[in-house]
């Protein structure tokens, strides 16, 4: 037997998992590393994070990045050499990690990627018939392996894909074992580039279990910032949005997209709520001067009315408990109105034992556990949740 699949096997019957799980998303400024300990499998599943690090991405390779990601037309051969790039420098900085925190790598078992989203194209963004619902996520985990010697798990979203579904939010998998509750009904809400919430109805029934895209978090704030305020990356503490004042006319009009009347689950990315789509709200309205600050406070105003809208569809008058992660939970002028919106406070995932900051990494760490070590839940036959276990398999050299 293969020296690897030996060591695979022995990783899967272990009663406990060291798993790296990595996670860079579409605001691409770094890779967050959580290291686990996972023990048991299923809803039996119990995770303590070691360690967490974001390491940050220089500027040099956030614009190589963004050369290439969410645009229908980029340089093919830009796109091969950085899918082996972001590989090895991926493992880099995961060696580098582990360095600073002093855990010898032949103490981690497992590798979980997550790769580099750089375009989702669900059937209701490319409208074409003939083609299916797809995703790429570059970075390959081959290269991972090698250069850190760790089996690597990575490329998840496939899979999901292949079974029928639109390869996100992956989150639903992970949030129903590790954060469902046998009493109390929850959302978990996460406001990355683009917002996503899962909700797990009390009694821990993944029948009854859904996740589902809302609709833009930080993406269209950030882009605006990049653009119009040089150096800056984000509106940090809401400090220029909170200086200006909504405007309804381009708030409505942001909302006015088909896709917000889609049933959930839905999916979405920056191909579609971009710059472009923003000068294309403001053109409809006839009004392309409103101030930088306005405009700032309108975007923060519509991702504020998109998500609570989006939850109250789906849990309509049924009491229930939002939990945030994601760096849209650092925005506090986003966070106030979600809760206005909502009409009661909200908490983070820190009252459920999981840094927030930290919960996407650890997700796709508990999909590598479930991957070896168990697979064995059920989530039904609905649109959206497959019944897979994903991760493809990578041995060191």
């Amino acid at each position: 037997m293969n020296v690897h699949i030996a060591d695979l096997a022995r990783i899967a019957a272990a009663p406990s998992r060291i798993i790296a799980g990595l996670m860079s998303g579409t605001s691409l400024d770094g890779l967050d590393i959580a290291l686990c300990e996972f023990t048991g499998s299923g809803l039996q599943t119990e995770v303590k994070v070691l360690h967490f690090i974001t390491m940050p991405y220089s500027q040099e390779f956030k614009e190589e990045l963004k050369a290439i990601s969410f645009k229908t037309e980029v340089e093919l051969q830009k796109v091969t050499l950085l899918n082996a790039v972001i590989g090895s420098y991926s493992a880099k900085l995961i060696l580098d990690a582990l360095k600073e925190w002093g855990y010898p790598s032949v103490a981690v078992d497992l590798v979980a990627s997550h790769g580099q989203t750089i375009f989702h194209a669900p059937i209701s963004l490319h409208h074409m018939e003939s083609f299916p619902n797809a995703t790429l996520q570059i970075g390959d985990g081959d290269h991972i392996a090698v250069h850190t010697g760790i089996i690597t798990l990575s490329d998840f979203r496939q899979k999901h894909v292949a079974a029928g579904g639109e390869g996100a939010p992956l989150a639903v998998y992970g949030d129903y074992l590790l954060l469902s509750s046998p009493v109390e009904n929850r959302i978990l809400l996460n406001i990355g580039g683009i917002s996503n919430f899962t909700y797990l109805p009390g009694g821990r029934n993944p029948a009854l279990v859904f996740s589902t895209d809302v609709g833009p978090g930080n993406t269209l704030m950030d882009q605006f910032v990049q653009l119009n305020y040089p150096g800056k990356y984000y509106d940090q503490d809401a400090a220029i949005a909170k200086s200006g004042t909504p405007n309804t006319e381009l708030v409505e009009a942001l909302l006015a997209h088909p896709f917000f009347d889609r049933p959930f689950p839905r999916t979405t990315g920056p191909e579609l709520f971009n710059l472009n789509y923003l000068q294309n709200a403001k053109e409809a309205i006839g009004q392309l001067s409103i101030s930088k600050e306005d405009t700032l406070a309108s975007l923060c105003e519509f991702t504020a009315i998109s998500i609570v809208t989006a939850i109250k569809q789906a849990i309509g008058e049924q009491p229930f408990k939002v939990y945030l992660s994601g760096g849209g939970m650092h925005n506090p002028l986003l966070v106030q109105k979600i809760s206005e919106g909502l009409g009661f406070a909200l908490n983070d995932t820190a009252d459920l034992g999981i840094d927030p900051d930290a919960k996407e990494a650890v997700l796709f760490a508990l999909l590598a556990n479930e991957c070896v070590a168990g697979g064995q839940t059920d989530f039904g036959h609905r649109r959206g949740i497959p019944s897979v276990t994903m991760g493809k398999i990578s041995l060191p050299a």
